[in-house]
């Protein structure tokens, strides 16, 4: 029997992947994916819902289907602040997992953070922590959660550390203890996740670093 994706973040650089995969896998004979600005493509599996996520309680029927894959995500820059930023990395994405969760969806599938701690100093990492805390009791049949490093890929924007870190760190890990930390592309993370979401047996699993190649 062939499934329905829901993915909010379709737009980012792993959430575009995972949405090219998705489409050319055999096994999702529906794509839904919930954006705020049009996507640049089409699809006969794929319907695209634009909405605003402020009022994202209003779209709960578009919550409907067999996987739900939480890839939204923002930086301090392009948010403006702390508070803004944590609107998008946490807030946007804890009622989109509730509202798929009350939906009866039974996978959900979060790109989170390595470090990501909800008792962090870093305003990022704790509330990657803290989200992740709070998805976990949701009454999901299954969750995966993945924490990759340093994520390299074509964006639609700049990141100044991102390009010097792309640079240095492939050469930190060749170091044999921190090869573990090595950057990973937007794409080997989303192909990982389609895997996932068709393989996984456990009721709760964490994709840490270097665990994310495949």
């Amino acid at each position: 029997m062939t499934k329905t994706a829901v993915v909010i973040g379709a737009t980012g650089l792993v959430g575009s992947e995972l949405l090219t995969a998705l489409l050319s896998c055999a096994e999702y004979s529906q794509v839904v994916a919930i954006t705020r600005r049009a996507l640049p493509l089409s699809h006969t599996n794929l319907t695209n819902h634009v909405i605003d996520f402020e009022k994202l309680t209003q779209y709960s029927d578009f919550f409907k289907g067999d996987v739900f894959f939480s890839c939204l995500g923002t930086t301090l820059k392009q948010a403006g602040s702390v508070d803004a930023q944590r609107k998008v990395d946490f807030d946007y994405q804890f009622i989109a997992a509730q509202l798929a969760a009350c939906n009866g969806i039974s996978h959900y599938c979060l790109v989170s953070s390595s470090g990501a701690n909800a008792n962090s100093n870093s305003a990022y990492l704790k509330m990657k922590g803290q989200l992740e805390q709070q998805v976990v009791p949701l009454a999901f049949n299954k969750i995966s959660i993945f924490q990759p490093s340093l994520l390299i890929g074509e964006r639609d924007h700049f990141r100044l550390a991102e390009k010097i870190g792309s640079v240095i760190l492939p050469l930190l890990t060749k170091i044999g203890f921190l090869k573990r930390y090595k950057p990973i592309t937007g794409k080997q993370v989303a192909l990982k996740m389609l895997a996932v979401s068709l393989e996984q047996k456990e009721a709760q699993k964490y994709y840490v670093l270097d665990e994310l190649f495949i």
